[in-house]
Parts: C-alpha cells; sequence; structure tokens
C-alpha cells in the first residue's frame, strides 16, 4: 500500500517518537496549548520542543553594532572557525540579506524561520534591521521573523517589530538584581550616555521588563536567555524565572557560560570557568517547577543556518550565493505548481480527503507557497467505514481539483488514491498534522522525481 493511505493515522511528530521527554526537549506539552499559540511555535525550532527535529532557521548578520558590552561576548566579524553567539563569517547589507534568504529557502525546504541576532544587537542598528525584516517579510512571506535582542532599546520598537509582523522576540536577561547584573556588563550606553555599574545595570534591566511586558500585551511570543556563570549569577537565576513568567515570557532559555581564553572575553580572559553539565541540569530542573525551559538551544552563531545542531553558513557566504543565483537564472524558470489541501481551517493538513467540505489551493514554486483560494466540495463521507466513493460525489471533487497537480490530506482511502492517480494528480498523505506552507515545500522540493506529464502548471 502507497505510503500515506492508512485508516489508523496518527500525528507524524510526537514526543515519544521523537525520543524527547520532559528532561530532554522542554517541560510543557505542546498538545496543551491552545490552537493560536500552537500555530506560533509549531514551526518554530527554537520555540518548539518538537519542531527543532523537523524545521531549519536561518540567522542574518545586519547589525554589527551593540549598545552595551557583556563580559562574555568578544564578537568576530570574519570567522569561520568558532560556533558561538556574536560570531559571523561577513557582516550584510540588507539587500545581500534577502537574497542570502531566498538562496537558503531554495537549498533548504525546511527554513521555516529567519532570525536577526547580531552579531551586535538588532536594535543598536534599527536601520538596517528593520530594513531587512521589512524586504523580507514583503517578498518572503511564509517565513516568520524573529529577532534575538538585549533588551536596552527594546521597548521604543515594539510598535514596529509588531507592524512588520514580528510574533517571537527572544530577550537575554541575565540578571534582575542591579548589584548582580553590574558584575556581568562592564558597560551601557544610554541615551548618548556610557554608563557603568549598577547604574548601568539598572537601566537596562529596567528596560528589558518594560520591553517584555509591552510585547505580551501585543501577543508576541517572548523567549528569555540568560547565560548562566557561575559564582555570579547561578543562585540568583531561579528568582529571574519567576519574574519572567510573570511577566509573560512563554518560554526560558538557561545557556552555559561559553569562557574560553581564546575568544578573548572579559570572562575568558579572567578565568571565570561556565557550570558543569550537572550544576546547568539542576539549575534548569529547579526553575522547570515555575517556567517552561527551553533544552534543545545549541546557542546559535549569529550566521547560523540549517538544522538546530548543524550550522551550512559556509554553504551561504555572499559568493556562493551569487553562484547560486547565477546558475538559477541560467535555468528555465520553473512553473509554479498548484496543489490542493485537505485542512479545517487551522493552518494545518489535518482532515481526511473524504472528509473535506472545502480544499484550500495554492500556487507552490521555489521560495513561495502561495495561497489562492478555498474551494467548497462535498462531503462523500459521512463515517470512518461509510464512503460513497462509487458515487458522483467523488467525480465532481476530482472535477473541481482538476487544475491541481497534487492533493495532500491527512489521511485517504485506497479507492480515492487510485482515483486521483488516474486523474493525473499526485495524492500525498505524509505530511498529515504538519502545517501546511512548510508541507508543500517539501512536498515540491520533492517533484522532480515525478514525471513531467504528472505536473501542471497553475492556471
Amino acid at each position: 500500500m502507497p505510503l500515506g493511505i492508512t485508516e489508523d493515522a496518527k500525528p507524524r511528530a510526537t514526543r515519544a517518537a521523537s525520543g524527547c521527554g520532559s528532561t530532554r526537549c522542554g517541560d510543557a506539552a505542546e498538545s496543551n496549548l491552545s490552537d493560536e499559540m500552537r500555530a506560533k511555535v509549531e514551526t518554530h525550532p527554537c520555540y518548539s520542543d518538537t519542531a527543532h527535529l523537523r524545521f531549519a532557521r536561518m540567522h542574518v548578520a545586519v547589525a554589527p553594532a551593540c549598545n552595551i558590552q557583556c563580559n562574555y561576548c568578544n564578537r568576530k566579524y570574519d570567522c569561520s572557525n568558532e560556533s558561538r553567539p556574536g560570531v559571523v563569517s561577513e557582516v550584510l547589507s540588507p539587500d545581500e540579506a534577502l537574497r542570502k534568504v531566498k538562496a537558503v529557502s531554495a537549498k533548504i525546504p525546511q527554513l521555516t524561520v529567519m532570525g536577526i541576532a547580531g552579531p551586535g544587537d538588532p536594535l543598536a542598528n534599527p536601520k538596517r534591521t528593520f530594513a531587512t525584516l521589512r524586504q523580507v517579510g514583503a517578498e518572503m512571506p511564509g517565513i516568520k521573523l524573529c529577532i534575538s535582542t538585549n533588551g536596552l532599546a527594546l521597548p521604543q520598537h515594539v510598535d514596529e517589530l509588531a507592524a512588520l509582523g514580528v510574533d517571537h522576540v527572544t530577550i537575554t536577561i541575565n540578571a534582575v538584581d542591579p548589584s548582580i547584573a553590574a558584575k556581568i556588563y562592564a558597560w551601557v550606553i544610554w541615551e548618548g550616555e556610557r554608563l557603568t555599574g549598577e547604574r548601568a545595570a539598572a537601566v537596562l534591566i529596567r528596560q528589558q521588563l518594560k520591553g517584555l511586558e509591552m510585547l505580551v500585551a501585543r501577543g508576541i511570543l517572548v523567549k528569555v536567555n540568560s547565560v548562566m556563570i557561575p559564582g555570579i549569577n547561578d543562585k540568583h537565576l531561579a528568582q529571574v524565572s519567576r519574574l519572567i513568567k510573570a511577566k509573560g515570557a512563554f518560554l526560558h532559555n538557561i545557556m552555559p557560560l561559553i569562557s574560553a581564553p581564546e575568544h578573548g572575553t572579559v570572562f575568558g580572559l579572567t578565568g571565570q570557568r561556565g557550570p558543569t553539565d550537572e550544576e546547568l541540569q539542576g539549575l534548569r530542573d529547579s526553575c522547570a517547577t515555575d517556567m517552561k525551559m527551553m533544552r534543545h538551544c545549541k546557542q546559535c552563531r549569529a550566521d547560523a543556518i540549517g538544522m538546530l545542531g548543524e550550522d551550512r553558513n559556509q554553504e551561504f557566504t555572499m559568493d556562493k550565493v551569487a553562484a547560486i543565483e547565477a546558475a538559477e537564472a541560467a535555468q528555465p524558470q520553473p512553473y509554479p505548481v498548484r496543489m490542493a489541501v485537505a485542512t479545517s481551517g487551522a493552518g494545518a493538513i489535518d482532515v481526511h480527503f473524504g472528509h473535506a467540505k472545502s480544499f484550500a489551493v495554492y500556487d507552490v514554486s521555489p521560495g513561495e507557497v502561495r495561497f489562492v483560494e478555498t474551494r467548497a466540495a462535498d462531503l462523500y463521507c459521512t463515517g470512518a467505514e461509510d464512503c460513497d466513493e462509487t458515487a458522483d460525489t467523488l467525480a465532481r471533487t476530482l472535477d473541481l481539483l482538476k487544475d491541481c497537480a497534487v492533493v495532500a490530506c491527512a489521511r485517504i482511502g485506497l479507492g480515492p488514491w487510485e482515483r486521483l492517480e488516474e486523474a493525473g494528480i499526485k495524492p500525498n498523505g505524509e505530511h498529515g498534522w504538519e502545517a501546511i506552507e512548510p508541507a508543500l515545500a517539501a512536498i515540491y522540493a520533492e517533484l522532480p522525481n515525478v514525471p513531467v506529464a504528472a505536473l501542471r502548471p497553475a492556471m
């Protein structure tokens, strides 16, 4: 029986199937989330304890300047040998960032997220950051947009982030006590003045918490990153976790300090050690009673590309992006392929073919999944076993979908599968319960193996 034909279909990605238990990938079952919240996190590899196994992200390094100096940070702008935050191979302009996103999405169909995380702070570079978000959002509407910030300039930019469709923001909050934070930050640039000590820390903390509250009020999902620094904030981070939960943060990511001397950071040069695995795990476990914890973070570079745990940025340096563009320009432009989806309307492929009261129709091409329309259909299955597959209902459905090359559904019986194939339409039941846009992009990426005659250009 062809893959995807089943009468006992279950969601493909489950915690048990992935091997992720509550002590490894996260601390709250995503099945407990509201439909609205699930739609926001189900394809974001940093915010979901299962999505990181199926979807990819990329960071575009358009923000070189920073408005604070952390004692654990030393930004490097031309480095391919280190894998840690603040490191990039090349700093991009907004136009270059858009070109890179297009090239990556053409080569990595699992790409769902573009983030700006440095190498400095995105909001210390507002013109470059917002130009990038605006261009990518306009030309790549299927890509989620997010930023990672220290939060100092966050409150004055929340409205623009919301207007541009940014619905995931990460804030790095290492302490909520100025006496502790003063040991972590060397200085802060605030209103044109260089502040140090507890005065600098108090300003930063105030701005971070205010920005967090403003984001939550606008329905933007917030993840808080905290660097665990033994002897400085390790006993304090439980208080941070409780406070950010009270203010509405969705997820807390406690990361180990990276402090090798060769990195050239203040902590590295002064011998400040990072936590042991046991210390890190113990702190995460103790905070998990108050707050959902992220446990699958890989502390990515500011130009990371690919699945979490892999870094393909060297495949997409700008010289290689130019080569990809030249190769694509030399090839005949592929037709968009029209695909129909059996969906309940919740953004997922979640309806049995025979139970579909309507089909969502999309035109799919490299780098774009574009919604076209919804078409009402006659229901020919009234129960699990009662499908009037021989009547005119199925024929009317086939006629309804005659311009589609693919039909994606959660499940499908053998009879309609064969009738679809006879009509020149490829049925696909391999992406049941997955988000529509990345699933259709993945189906499209597999289509070169389908005979050309089976593919129909969108009308």
